[in-house]
């Protein structure tokens, strides 16, 4: 009788799964389209992504509709999505929100820090209502994505236990992990995450081994804490580096000196330039 209800229960299963997956396809379907128009890859000591920000300024019509979108989510929606949709939701809108500040800025900026004053950041500046309240890029990266700040917190949004995040979520600058080409979706979240962390670590402008000495990007020193959390069995920074020990091009030797802490590992500079394709 079990197995019974089992396959009469998994056709609605399917079809609720499925229907799951053309709704999320359908909400982020605008920011897919224009990733893929404005957004290009180039050889740069490994694959970095540069964005076409004069051609995309030209038409911001789908870009804001595309945040309408977002922007009529409510909470009680999104408080109803599986967590992995729920994330994707939240590093697409971070994503758009800040094409969408440097878009605004763009003729005037060579540097997303150069939006601003001497009392705000750009990451303090509020850029749309999302989730029932105006919110700044901080407010979606820190507070809702990692959990980090207590007045969020009250809201409800503890955050996710996914360093991977630090890929995907994108700065603008050169030193930023690539602007991925395509949406975030919950159901293929895990595979671009992955891809995404495989893709940054295998960029030797930004990370590479080299005699006995690792040189990383500047992120794992700004968030050694999310990196250090227990992520699949990560304490430490060398315990996340060995999960990629392969994409660092670190042979059997260098990975025992990583395990023993054998290893030097130092933080590059970051490049703030704006990753603007130049025509």
């Amino acid at each position: 009788m079990k197995n019974i209800h089992f396959f009469l229960a998994l056709p609605l299963f399917i079809l609720t799964s499925l229907e799951i997956m053309a709704d999320e396809t359908d909400l982020h379907q605008l920011w897919d389209q224009q990733l893929e128009q404005y957004v290009a890859y180039s050889p740069d000591e490994g694959p970095s992504a540069v964005v076409n920000y004069k051609k995309w300024g030209q038409n911001t019509g789908p870009l804001q509709r595309y945040l309408e979108t977002l922007e009529n989510i409510s909470v009680k929606q999104y408080k109803r999505w599986p967590e992995a949709k729920q994330l994707a939701f939240l590093i697409n809108a971070y994503n758009a929100y800040t094409v969408n500040l440097v878009l605004s800025h763009y003729s005037q900026i060579d540097s997303i820090k150069d939006i601003g004053s001497l009392w705000s950041s750009p990451w303090d500046i509020e850029v749309g209502n999302l989730l029932g309240k105006s919110r700044t890029l901080d407010d979606i990266e820190h507070g809702m994505i990692r959990g980090t700040i207590d007045g969020l917190k009250r809201e409800g949004f503890n955050g996710f236990n996914e360093p991977r995040i630090h890929f995907a979520v994108n700065c603008a600058s050169r030193s930023c992990p690539p602007l991925r080409q395509e949406a975030y979706t919950g159901h293929s979240l895990d595979r671009q995450l992955e891809a995404q962390t495989k893709q940054f670590l295998g960029n030797t402008r930004e990370n590479r081994y080299t005699d006995g000495q690792l040189e990383v990007s500047k992120i794992f020193d700004w968030y050694r804490d999310d990196f250090t959390a227990g992520w699949k069995g990560a304490s430490s920074l060398n315990d996340f580096f060995l999960l990629y020990a392969d994409t660092l091009n670190m042979d059997a030797e260098a990975e025992s000196a990583l395990k023993n802490n054998a290893v030097a590992v130092t933080f590059n500079d970051y490049n703030w330039a704006l990753n603007d394709k130049v025509d």
